[in-house]
């Protein structure tokens, strides 16, 4: 089979200022090679920071102008880093098209469907706006868009985060290429989504006769999409096999601890294992200790109801029942996993728990009163009680605050500490606890990895001694050795304060290995309740069912021959 893309040796460096007048330059990219033969997929893994994204967008030159690339990505034996502007506008999206994490940051809000289909299409094959039209709406049957007529007028906002993304695929397809680069295209999806689009990705690769360069962290979603893997640290190729090997025989260290990171559907450790722990030869502990179930009960939902009331016509409107009835008692240093796809209402439960969305109807008792019925005072003071983590650190951050004023500010808000000098010191022993240092208390948000940032927004809750954590899929934004890292001290800080948490994710892996008791939503009615350990190994409903299946669990085929 001969070889579509062939990547040697590239080096990318990024220029960042002059320092004594002399260029200084980062690194990022260390000397990478691998193939890509005609049909076929190829699998970038590693961490966040690992030069994977850096490396796939050097092909298009898709880098900021601060970028230099040095080596060879040969593209049908034409060298593109020696392809003028031209030459490469020429290739993108024609030749090699891309599908990035986010649709709705490479989509444009403003123009519609059938606008973002049609451009590549007019300018790459030459077609007429009517030729195009129809073109577009084949595109969109093909992904799977149901009623693609009627979706052409629909704009990004309109559709949900699975539609969107396959309206990227849809644009992606257009002109054909023979080399799709796919940059996370599912990180940000729930389970079922996710799996619709792997399927879907795999299918228009087998019937376009294309390439696919699959950009992931997650080995469990590579492991069932691809053929050949190339494994990627800090900017170097750590392992290059086919995908039995790298699941049945790795060899690199690295390989294997990213394999033992993501939490698992068939085992329950008492911790999950970290790129370290794996390296360093530490085991992940022993399995998971069962909690008491008898433990005294700390909030008790009763028929909680969330509407939304949506314009329908000039005048008119018609309510939408998001949460329905919801009913569950949480019990202290207990978890409760809520799961559910995209649109269940699992988030809208949690916020209106929270009355960040107020109620329609129900009951919240905590400490025996009603959250629900409290206002003023009073209900400033039940806040310090129950706090958040939300799902994006980017995001809950305040970028002009330093992290000390994050921290010191709920303190000083409900009047936590004597003075400035006693909350700086529970400041920095809360960001001990979270793994962060002193040196943190200056910096800004911007200076921190998505998982530190994340330490940091748990840290922030911690500082009002809260009994109770609502996490808005607080890992799911993560890479498996970061996630691996959050979900541990998630656990010690319960071992440690009996906090009691509200764990809400679309990963059923993930709420397996945190949670004592799960609560499964779909369309904002809860369809199943059961301890963790009963749901996880006999599910009653269908829908659960389904959720437990669309799990990726890597590679399934049989183990590489022996040599």
């Amino acid at each position: 089979m001969s070889n579509l893309l062939s990547i040697q040796d590239l080096k990318v460096a990024f220029r960042m200022g002059k320092v004594d007048g002399v260029m200084q330059r980062q690194l990022a990219v260390k000397g990478v090679s691998f193939d890509v033969p005609e049909n076929s997929t190829v699998a970038l893994v590693g961490e966040s920071g690992s030069g994977k994204s850096v490396t796939a967008m050097s092909i298009l030159n898709l880098l900021p102008s601060n970028a230099e690339r040095e080596g060879r990505i040969l593209f049908q034996g034409r060298d593109l880093l020696q392809a003028s502007l031209s030459d490469l506008q020429a290739i993108r999206g024609r030749d090699i098209a891309c599908v990035f994490q986010d649709p709705m940051s490479s989509l444009n809000p403003v123009f519609d469907v059938a606008t973002q289909i049609c451009e590549p299409l007019i300018k790459h094959m030459g077609m007429s706006r009517r030729q195009a039209l129809v073109r577009a709406e084949e595109l969109l049957h093909e992904v799977g868009i149901p009623e693609p007529k009627r979706r052409l007028k629909a704009y990004p906002h309109e559709m949900s985060g699975g539609q969107q993304q396959r309206v990227m695929i849809a644009v992606a397809l257009a002109c054909s290429p023979k080399l799709l680069i796919a940059d996370e295209p599912t990180t940000a999806l729930d389970v079922t989504i996710q799996r619709q689009v792997m399927e879907l990705m795999a299918r228009l690769k087998e019937s376009h006769k294309m390439s696919l360069l699959f950009i992931s962290h997650d080995l469990g979603v590579v492991g069932e999409i691809s053929d050949q893997v190339v494994v990627m640290r800090h900017g170097q190729v750590r392992e290059n096999a086919p995908v039995a090997q790298i699941f049945n025989a790795p060899q690199d260290a690295y390989t294997k601890a990213l394999l033992a990171c993501r939490p698992s559907l068939s085992e329950n450790p008492a911790r999950l294992m970290v790129i370290d722990d794996h390296i360093a030869g530490r085991g992940a502990g022993n399995s998971a200790v069962v909690k008491d179930d008898s433990a005294p009960v700390i909030m008790e939902v009763t028929g909680l109801q969330k509407s939304f009331w949506l314009k329908e016509g000039l005048f008119g409107k018609r309510e939408f029942k998001a949460v329905k009835g919801v009913n569950f008692k949480l019990r202290k240093g207990h978890t409760l996993g809520v799961v559910g796809e995209s649109g269940s209402g699992k988030t809208t439960m949690g916020l209106t728990l929270l009355r960040l969305h107020e109620p329609t109807g129900g009951q919240v008792l905590f400490d025996g009163k009603d959250l629900l019925k409290m206002s003023g005072p009073d209900w400033q003071k039940m806040r310090r009680r129950i706090q958040v983590v939300f799902q994006n650190p980017y995001a809950s951050l305040n970028p002009r605050f330093t992290i000390g004023q994050t921290l010191r500010e709920p303190m000083e808000i409900h009047g936590i500490g004597a003075n400035t000098a006693e909350r700086e010191a529970r400041a920095v022993a809360l960001l001990n606890k979270v793994g962060l240092d002193e040196s943190a208390m200056g910096k800004y948000p911007h200076e921190f990895s998505g998982g530190q940032r994340q330490r940091i927004a748990i840290a922030r809750c911690l500082t009002l001694q809260p009994e109770v954590l609502v996490l808005d899929e607080a890992v799911s934004a993560l890479d498996v050795s970061v996630q691996a890292q959050v979900l541990n001290l998630l656990k010690d800080l319960q071992d440690e304060f009996g906090l009691s948490y509200i764990f809400i994710s679309h990963d059923l892996a993930v709420v397996k290995f945190i949670s004592d008791e799960v609560l499964v939503m779909q369309n904002g009615d809860v369809v199943e309740q059961a301890l963790t350990r009963e749901l996880i190994a006999a599910p009653r409903e269908e829908y659960t069912r389904r959720l437990l299946g669309a799990v990726p669990r890597g590679y399934q085929g049989p183990a590489p021959a022996a040599a």
